[in-house]
């Protein structure tokens, strides 16, 4: 009995990570989610990334944000990963124009 119970385990864990591969091979060609990731749950959301790497374009993630003006409330924002590097992208050219034309405009005023 005390050589079976390590053979039995030994076996499941040899075994295991073929499991977990087969289940993660088809995922590779999944198709976008069917609705707005910030719109579905986050039961759905799990659903949906199962089998996914986390650096899979079409993997879904989510962040909490705190609401201006609130102590309490937070604004929960969920995008692919595709599209949070076109928000990043985005917010950051925004900062860098934001940015230069006030640059610009310090330099132009004449006291």
């Amino acid at each position: 009995m005390n050589r079976i119970l390590p053979a039995f385990v030994a076996a499941a864990l040899l075994t295991a990570p073929a499991a977990f591969a087969a289940d993660a091979a088809p995922s590779a060609d999944r198709a976008p989610p069917p609705k707005p990731p910030s719109a579905m749950t986050p039961t759905e959301i799990k659903a949906y990334n199962v089998g996914l790497a986390e650096t899979h374009p079409y993997y879904i993630k989510c962040r909490k944000t705190l609401e201006i003006g609130s102590l309490v409330k937070k604004v929960r924002t969920c995008y692919t990963n595709e599209k949070w590097k076109q928000v990043i992208a985005n917010s950051s050219q925004n900062a860098r124009e934001t940015a230069e034309a006030f640059v610009s405009a310090a330099g132009n005023s004449s006291n």
